[in-house]
């Protein structure tokens, strides 16, 4: 294993220690950062959603920034605005630009779907194209740069959906569960250490190292040039082009699907199979790693009929069914 592969194996060992029970979100999380991409979790309160993204910036350089959407919140205090300031001794003043949170590295959009769509489209800006535009200036976004957005799935009372367009900028929707037993209990140790922790001195506070931004690159360098064989690849887009000709394999399919997934599927499951793959120490892609991913990959990017919703089909079982129906290399 590489070096740099052996640093972000132990970042997440780290986070584990720290994080119990959600193996699957710290490994997504970490595909994110590798894969240059921004993920929507889904799950109910408790199940350390913030706490994965918040540990995590502690663990790699950056800023953290985290933004509770609510129904009155204005696109302003997402991107910033200007301040009108009178210079003394001036018989003019001037505007300045006072950046809001999203000017940060790792933002965590705590229940996204309670903001209205204005808000969002201002989100949206920044997470597309990395950049937020204020009037007539647009400013960059600093490296890296990631969008952890979380939704509650059990209150949709007074929330606004994200709709599909925005949805497939999300390069994974990742759905998480709550722990096993075993896990609660380790949960309960853990809790009460971090309890006695915080009442020892500051001096006494636990130290870490952090991956430097340096490292980053070097390492989404590795991810991009990791090897897919040609078979493989075509797999992969094989996949993606069955959420749009269902009917190729099964004629029960063939009235599931009303929109298949956008080419954005295809690069973003690319990404992710090769992030997965350099982060479990190897040099290759194997199906595995595609098959893994493609359920969070897919989910957010498939739109089904009325006719299959009336079935009580879900995204869940398309996928299923697909990864069970295209051939593997």
């Amino acid at each position: 294993m590489e070096p740099l592969q052996s640093r972000f194996t132990e970042l997440a060992q780290a986070l584990e220690e720290r994080i119990i029970g959600q193996r699957q979100l710290i490994e997504r999380l970490l595909v994110a950062l590798l894969a240059d991409g921004h993920l929507l979790v889904e799950g109910a309160p408790g199940l350390a959603k913030t706490r994965a993204i918040r540990l995590l910036a502690e663990y790699v350089e950056g800023a953290f920034q985290r933004i509770q959407f609510t129904p009155d919140l204005l696109p302003a205090d997402l991107t910033g605005t200007e301040v009108y300031r009178p210079q003394a001794g001036a018989q003019e003043g001037c505007f300045v630009f006072h950046q809001g949170p999203l000017f940060n590295n790792l933002i965590l959009a705590d229940e996204i779907n309670r903001a209205p769509a204005k808000v969002q489209s201002a989100l949206l800006e920044a997470m597309a194209e990395r950049q937020i535009t204020v009037g007539h200036t647009t400013y960059p976004m600093s490296e890296p740069f990631l969008v952890m957005a979380t939704q509650n799935p059990i209150e949709q009372e007074g929330t606004y959906p994200l709709p599909e367009a925005q949805l497939d900028r999300f390069l994974l929707h990742v759905q998480i569960d709550y722990p096993a037993a075993q896990a609660e209990r380790q949960i309960l140790t853990l809790a009460r250490t971090e309890a006695v922790q915080a009442y020892k001195p500051a001096d006494a506070a636990l130290t870490h190292a952090v991956v430097r931004r340096e490292e980053l690159c070097a390492a989404r360098q590795q991810v991009l040039g990791l090897y897919m064989a040609p078979n493989l690849e075509e797999y992969l887009v094989q996949l993606i082009m069955a959420t749009r000709e269902p009917g190729l394999y099964g004629e029960d399919l063939a009235t599931w699907v009303q929109y298949g997934a956008s080419p954005r599927a295809t690069i973003a499951l690319d990404r992710c199979a090769r992030a997965r793959a350099w982060l479990h120490g190897r040099e290759y892609v194997t199906p595995e790693d595609i098959q893994n991913l493609a359920g969070d990959v897919l989910r957010h990017r498939v739109l089904l009929t009325y006719e299959a919703q009336a079935q009580g089909i879900s995204c869940e079982g398309l996928i299923k069914e697909l990864l069970a129906r295209v051939p593997v290399p």
